[in-house]
């Protein structure tokens, strides 16, 4: 058997810390055609798992947590337990998909049996299905989440048949080096402290009142908004930014309408969000657990205008680039390794006790394929993100780019974020003001689901 990494057991700890949350993140596949026939759909998917161990593994936990959960292998792993089949109902519309992508990320994952699970949905306009593929965060984190449907996917035409060489790559380094922490235990507490404490403060210092933030329920609602990434790739060619500052200027534009269509003032200090970061190596790709970090950039949701915004957001990200804010993560885990698992485990329960408000919202961008994806013979139309949402947090966005498109994938408590269609109406209308901004009009967004 093998421990979970100390990032991986935390996810565990933070849903088991809350019943209203589900920590399960999803990828939604849009294919073309009927859906496949059933039993071949099943002995098809069972020869790639065959290829990914790990998802045949479920999480074991000692007695009172006296030492770290680990992995083994389930001894009745059976397919039909992770495999659904449903349909939508009439029209097959993109708000019933949305409706039900919000139902199974409410759900939570069964512990008796590896962490994962597809739906399959019948039904969409056009001639279309999808697949929903979703795994708890201790499992996947969002690139080897998307690396596993690649990886459940059709091979690529080049590499069909053909056997396709070891990957040739540097041997990783040592696991102090990596972490570039002294050896002594005490070293490693006190650098740990150190680096912790600007993240730890933003997480508890008190911050603006906002509707942003405050208890939430179990249901949820989502949605969905797409862009064209050749589209955005100009907006940020033309002003010398990242795609990443786009992503982020347009979800600032978001947060900023619905905020104003709430009745509340946009913060003259801006909107802190909280941005992973992937640490994750090239050769670990395909590894099945969570390697990111994070930044907490303020968002300058109080500028009126959209390159103004988007040019803050840039000088903002440098900065914490250059800071090296996002190294805390891989402290955490050296320090982890060193305590006893219980201490581990109850103090990540007690600080998911702790109200805070000095985080609003919570933005995860993910690179997808650039090519198109096949699966068992049926082109990839979409690749859509969705994650959850915890810690007081009322909404999260995913972005996932695939092929030429960019989707902006918004989970909301059901509850207290009812407006969710402005946050997207605002992302959407923020990527088209800049584009034309930039001078590159036409389509800025991508075809919707079930328009011609």
């Amino acid at each position: 058997m093998t421990e979970l990494r100390a990032l991986d057991t935390g996810f565990i700890e933070l849903e088991d810390a809350d019943w209203r949350i589900s920590l399960g993140i999803a990828v939604v596949a849009i294919l073309d055609g009927p859906p496949p026939v059933r039993a071949a759909f099943t002995v098809a998917l069972g020869r790639r798992l065959d290829g990914i161990p790990r998802l045949k593994q479920r999480v074991h936990r000692a007695p009172l947590d006296v030492t770290a959960p680990q992995w083994e292998d389930d001894p009745a792993f059976d397919l039909a337990h992770h495999i659904r089949w449903t349909a939508l109902p009439r029209p097959g519309d993109e708000k019933t998909l949305w409706e039900l992508v919000a139902t199974e990320i409410e759900e939570r994952l069964d512990r008796d049996h590896p962490l994962w699970q597809c739906v399959v949905v019948e039904g969409l306009a056009e001639n279309r299905w999808a697949l929903i593929l979703k795994a708890h965060h201790s499992l996947v984190d969002g690139i080897s989440g998307v690396a596993v449907f690649a990886k459940l996917c059709d091979p690529p035409p080049a590499t069909a048949g053909k056997r396709v060489p070891p990957r040739r790559a540097n041997q990783p380094a040592k696991l102090s080096s990596l972490l570039k922490l002294p050896v002594s235990v005490p070293g490693i507490a006190f650098d740990t402290v150190r680096r912790l404490v600007p993240v730890g403060a933003a997480v508890v210092e008190p911050g603006p009142v906002s509707s942003l933030n405050g208890p939430i329920g179990h249901r949820r609602r989502y949605t969905a908004v797409r862009v064209s990434l050749p589209r955005v790739a100009d907006i940020g060619a033309k002003y010398r930014v990242t795609v990443n500052d786009v992503v982020l200027a347009a979800i600032t534009a978001g947060y900023r309408d619905l905020l104003l269509g709430r009745g509340e003032t946009p913060a003259a200090h801006g909107l802190r969000i909280l941005v992973p970061v992937s640490m994750r190596a090239e050769h670990a790709k395909y590894v099945l657990d969570n390697r990111v970090s994070a930044v907490l950039p303020y968002l300058p949701i109080d500028r009126t205008d959209a390159v103004d915004r988007l040019r803050a957001i840039h000088t903002t990200m440098q900065a914490q680039k250059s800071g090296g804010a996002a190294g805390a993560e891989h402290t955490v885990l050296g320090l982890a390794q060193w305590l006893p698992f219980a201490a581990v485990a109850w103090t990540l329960r007690l600080a998911t006790r702790f109200p805070q408000r000095g985080i609003a919202a919570v933005a995860t961008n993910v690179p997808g394929p650039r090519h198109e994806l096949t699966l068992q013979g049926h082109k990839v139309l979409e690749l859509v993100p969705a994650v959850p949402i915890a810690m007081r947090l009322r909404t999260a966005i995913a972005i996932l780019s695939y092929h030429d498109h960019l989707v902006f994938g918004i989970t909301g408590d059901y509850d207290t974020t009812p407006d969710i269609d402005v946050l997207a109406d605002g992302i959407r209308g923020a990527v088209g003001e800049l584009a034309a901004r930039a001078g590159r009009g036409g389509d800025f967004s991508g075809r919707p689901y079930g328009e011609g």
